[in-house]
């Protein structure tokens, strides 16, 4: 018995020290004071969030307000672009300041990458009306690459694509890296890329219906949308979530808290349904919960105890 006792212990020992050795780069916990400026960034963005809401409700839905304030019109007209484009701009900053804080440097192959393949993607959506059917840019969202997409736009599609392929991995975090199966590599593409598509149910319509942000060549069945909008949004997404796989982006993914990535992406959530909300397109926000359920109840199929907490809301 005493033989076999040590050999246990030897085992332990054994196991603690390959631990170590293949951890030696793990970002350490850190003290909950010095996530101060992502959670301040967080909050940035709420507030700017809920000012372009109320300012949507009460003049765009409501002009004949404009009518009563000449003086406001002005104002307006110059916020009207400048909110959008600086939502874009807080949450990119948002995420990069918390990836930087937390994995220095590492994030930044996955962010190339990424802000290729969306460009790539929309170039060949608003030329030749490929994966997502034929559409255009206003000039709301500012400068543009090649006169056709918004340099904003691939920003956009890197800082959800990232908390979308993150949240639907496991909670697990593990001492020693782990190499995933290709099936449940390939589940976890299938789900973010819908975790991902989500965002587009709510999104497409409060930026080219209710607003014009874009605008469709051909007249769509959802709120002005082709659904063959839906289908490029999903291969594009698959082509991201891949890029990450394959660029091993759980490395450092997997030591990110999900709380604050289901935080950043509800409230990058709450800005289109919201704007939804507000315009009575409230087929589009049962769409979004709906997108939202069928994820929960993917990730509870696969074996995920506790999915994240936004998902969890729609149960």
């Amino acid at each position: 018995m005493d033989t076999a006792l040590n050999r246990l212990r030897r085992n332990d020992i054994a196991i603690d020290q390959r631990a170590e050795r293949a951890t030696p780069t793990a970002p350490r916990r850190r003290p909950r004071r010095e996530w101060v400026a992502e959670y301040g960034l967080l909050g940035l963005l709420a507030a700017v969030t809920v000012g372009a809401l109320v300012g949507y409700s009460t003049f765009t839905l409501r002009p004949e307000l404009l009518s009563q304030m000449p003086e406001a019109i002005p104002i307006y007209a110059a916020a009207f672009p400048v909110f959008a484009r600086t939502q874009i701009a807080i949450a990119f900053l948002a995420l990069a300041v918390f990836l930087w804080r937390a994995t220095r440097l590492r994030w930044l192959p996955a962010f190339a990458a990424l802000y290729v393949i969306s460009l790539a993607s929309e170039l060949l959506g608003t030329t030749v009306g490929v994966p997502f059917g034929p559409y255009q840019y206003t000039a709301g969202l500012g400068i543009k690459w090649f006169d056709h997409v918004p340099m904003l736009i691939p920003l956009s599609w890197f800082f959800m694509a990232l908390p979308s392929y993150a949240l639907a991995g496991s909670p697990a975090r593990s001492a020693l890296p782990r190499r995933m199966s290709i099936a449940t590599e390939a589940w976890r593409i299938a789900v973010g890329s819908l975790l991902l598509l989500t965002w587009d149910l709510s999104l497409d319509p409060a930026m080219s219906s209710a607003t014009k942000y874009w605008e469709w060549g051909s007249e769509g069945v959802y709120y002005g949308m082709p659904l063959l909008n839906l289908f490029g949004w999903y291969i594009t997404g698959v082509a991201l979530m891949t890029a990450l796989a394959a660029l091993r982006a759980d490395d450092w993914l997997r030591f990110l808290p999900r709380r604050w990535l289901g935080a950043f992406y509800a409230l990058n959530l709450l800005l289109p349904v919201g704007m939804s909300m507000a315009a009575g397109m409230w087929g589009a926000v049962a769409a979004t919960l709906a997108a939202l359920g069928i994820c929960w109840l993917l990730l509870r199929q696969r074996g995920d105890d506790r999915p994240p907490a936004v998902l969890r809301v729609v149960r």
